[in-house]
């Protein structure tokens, strides 16, 4: 693991955005193209802004995935991560070689099966991902799933994770969150070439010292992150702020 803490969550995300780059652009050298996944939320903002802003990526070679969506909610909801990636990031890129969402509002077991063919046929170089406040990576909220090789799963989103989003002004009360999604599986985040993880804000601070100085345990399920060979964490002041070794 590599591990770096920048002073504020500005900072963090030029860091991870600019080593996502790096990645990337290693990726299309060597291949020809990449394939990778993006993270939604406020943890993500200034990462993607990054990305962006990385000019010598050919975004022409890349193709995107994301990690997960309500069940019911439709793309003109802003909570939703299709509505979400592309305000912030498709639609500030001319070029892109092709990008699959979650649609949330189809038959969700049809839709798990249409996406996890499309990903097996597009091994990731890079996924881009937070850690959430309960610890969940994606929508795996605990006890996660690590056995599973579905790519995709239906999932129930736990008391805590729908607080978060609530907490964070994406919905007008806490019976607005729905109460399942669509998530990328952990196995099928696990098989990524390289991580990189991006976790600002003292909120998150207790879910990264469990997630980090803890066992590997379904009960922290980002603890997972610790068994990958190329995982790539970064922190700022107030995530690692309960660390043994801040």
């Amino acid at each position: 693991m590599n591990r770096i803490t920048s002073p504020n969550p500005i900072e963090l995300g030029k860091i991870a955005g600019k080593e996502g780059g790096v990645l990337i652009r290693n990726a299309i050298q060597n291949q020809g193209f990449a394939n990778i996944i993006l993270a939604t939320g406020t943890s993500q903002f200034e990462t993607l802004n990054q990305l962006l802003a990385e000019n010598d990526i050919d975004w022409s070679k890349v193709t995107v995935f994301h990690l997960d969506e309500y069940l019911g909610l439709p793309i003109t909801h802003p909570a939703s991560f299709r509505k979400y990636l592309l305000e912030r990031f498709f639609n500030h890129l001319t070029q892109l070689k092709a990008y699959f969402l979650i649609n949330g509002e189809v038959n969700p077991t049809a839709e798990c099966a249409r996406l996890g063919e499309l990903i097996s046929k597009n091994p990731i170089d890079v996924a881009f991902v937070g850690i959430g406040e309960n610890g969940h990576l994606a929508f795996n909220d605990p006890p996660a799933d690590f056995e599973t090789e579905h790519p995709y799963m239906v999932v129930d989103l736990d008391h805590a994770c729908r607080m978060q989003q609530f907490g964070e002004g994406w919905f007008p009360s806490l019976e607005a969150v729905p109460q399942q999604a669509i998530s990328m599986s952990i196995r099928q985040i696990m098989k990524s070439k390289a991580i990189i993880c991006s976790v600002p804000d003292t909120r998150k601070a207790l879910a990264i010292k469990n997630c980090l100085e803890g066992p590997v345990t379904p009960d922290h399920p980002a603890s997972i992150l610790q068994s990958h060979p190329n995982y790539h964490l970064f922190l700022d002041e107030g995530s690692s702020s309960l660390l043994s070794a801040h």
